[in-house]
């Protein structure tokens, strides 16, 4: 399994970003995709998962704000980040988990600032 995001790049607070991941090799229909995120030093967290069947899961502090989505017939995942904050800034991690394995993309940098 490989992951390739695409996105991320330089934003002004308050402004929108998308993340797109693209995923190949052997990808189960029931895996889950997601982002995650590590800021300088702390630790890498969770910002938005999806199953297979559609199902999201958001950390809180990105509800009503991010957007997650999935085409699994393209085996792609999609994040559209709005009203970004400058805490924020951190680089993003494209995440795809199957079979109790967890494959991790290359992390794409996103800097909210002005």
């Amino acid at each position: 399994v490989q992951l390739q995001a695409f996105g991320g790049g330089l934003v002004q607070p308050g402004g929108s970003l998308r993340l797109s991941c693209a995923a190949s090799g052997s990808i189960l229909s029931f895996s889950a995709m997601g982002w995650y995120r590590q800021a300088p030093g702390k630790q890498r967290e969770l910002v938005a998962a999806i199953t297979g069947g559609g199902s999201t899961n958001y950390a809180d502090s990105v509800k009503d704000r991010f957007t997650i989505s999935r085409d699994n017939a393209r085996n792609t995942v999609d994040l559209r980040m709005n009203s970004l904050k400058p805490e924020e800034t951190a680089v993003y991690y494209c995440n795809l988990r199957q079979m109790g394995n967890d494959y991790w993309g290359k992390g794409t940098q996103v800097t909210v600032s002005s």
